[in-house]
């Protein structure tokens, strides 16, 4: 299947618009991650798995008042907490960060329950709140169940009720119970007056929460920059065996571009980096680079077979043979990602946008960046002395 039969675009008479293009938002980037440096120390905005800290993901039974939740956590002696809300408006969900970087894990973990203790406005001597998704689950209310035992009846019995329970408070009221007399008619009076022995409902409920240990938040920062630093490298050795070192270097250079681009957008708004964004950017990477070889391929072959043609004419007709199948694989990716994106939640926002982001910088930059660069070596070495084109390298394959 192609899309595009007996093209002649010329794109390497377009390089100048490319080279524009890449500066701007390289350098749009790097003065965000600059500008950003100075203020807060770190070059981009840094996920809980690299900062090391507590990460409270908390859902409100009504809209959350910012300015009620900082003075509650400052009367904690929480203060330098940050929060942000995520996910649309009508979820009223809210994330409470609390950068602990010079202690231990254990202070990490009493940082989580000076979190839920700014939050608890009205705590119920004696009860728990059964909101908190984090600590109440199931297991919990058959546990208190089984204990009370309103219904004279085995400890296994209460697994029903139990379920129950969760499937009102987690699925028909979105993980809040504004009464514990929603659970009317849904359980039997008897179990509804041991819950209500046992728990209270709060405003609030703990939907999830992170705990990273700052020496190892550190080690996972050193180990993503070793893994994205190495897969360049070996990268750049693969090609300059395939083919020559100049290839392997205007696809390392490539694919550089693509993660100074993707990085930088991440910075330009302010969404974290975590491990699933770096797990993406070396998805990216080796998808960026098959892109490249397949042009590269189909350039070597052409070298072979039009020696009386310019390098430059070489590479314009290898683009142009190989464009309906870029466009047609990374069309499809494309949209693949997008969806992740678009529906793939919160979760799932860090890893997806930087997919759709190196897709389209990937694919671009094999066109715009990879091929031209051999064209202006070329060039640049015939300024001081005529020499032949690139080899042609080792082996031979097709796109």
């Amino acid at each position: 299947m192609e899309f595009f039969r007996n093209t002649s675009i010329d794109f390497l008479g377009k390089k100048w618009y490319f080279l524009a293009f890449s500066l701007i938002f390289s350098v749009a980037g790097l003065i965000s991650m600059g500008v950003r440096h100075h203020k807060t120390g770190d070059w981009v905005p840094l996920g809980i798995d690299f900062r090391g800290g507590t990460l409270v993901y908390v859902k409100f039974a009504d809209k959350p008042k910012e300015g009620e939740i900082r003075a509650a956590l400052d009367k904690g002696g929480l203060h330098n907490a940050n929060f942000q809300t995520y996910g649309p408006a009508s979820a009223n969900e809210m994330v409470i960060r609390l950068d602990e970087k010079d202690t231990n894990e254990a202070d990490i973990s009493r940082g989580k329950d000076s979190i839920i203790a700014a939050l608890e406005t009205s705590p119920v001597a004696g009860k728990k709140n059964i909101n908190n998704s984090d600590r109440i689950g199931m297991a919990a209310v058959r546990a208190e169940l089984a204990e009370r035992d309103p219904l004279h009846v085995a400890s296994t019995e209460y697994d029903a009720q139990a379920r129950k329970v969760m499937d009102v408070r987690d699925t028909v009221n979105h993980g809040i119970l504004r009464s514990m007399d929603d659970l009317q008619g849904q359980v039997p009076g008897p179990v509804l007056d041991a819950l209500k022995q046992g728990f209270y409902t709060a405003n609030y409920g703990i939907r999830q929460s992170d705990i990273v240990g700052p020496q190892v938040g550190d080690q996972l920062k050193q180990q993503a920059r070793l893994a994205v630093g190495f897969s360049l490298l070996g990268m750049l050795v693969y090609l300059w065996f395939r083919f020559e070192l100049i290839y392997g270097v205007a696809a390392v250079v490539a694919v550089f571009h693509d993660t100074l681009i993707t990085v930088g957008a991440f910075s330009l708004t302010n969404q974290e980096i975590t491990l699933t964004v770096i797990a993406a950017i070396l998805t990216l990477v080796g998808y960026s680079m098959n892109d490249t070889i397949v042009v590269f391929d189909r350039i070597r072959e052409n070298v072979k077979l039009l020696r009386r043609e310019s390098l430059a004419d070489i590479v314009n007709r290898s683009i142009n043979q190989t464009l309906s199948r870029t466009i047609l694989t990374s069309g499809l990716t494309f949209l693949t990602v997008l969806s992740l994106f678009l529906f793939g939640g919160e979760v799932l926002r860090g890893f997806s946008f930087a997919l759709v982001v190196g897709i389209v910088i990937g694919t671009y930059s094999s066109i715009a960046v990879a091929a031209p660069m051999l064209v202006a070596y070329q060039d640049w070495r015939r300024s001081g002395a005529a020499v032949p084109a690139p080899a042609a390298g080792k082996g031979s394959a097709k796109a």
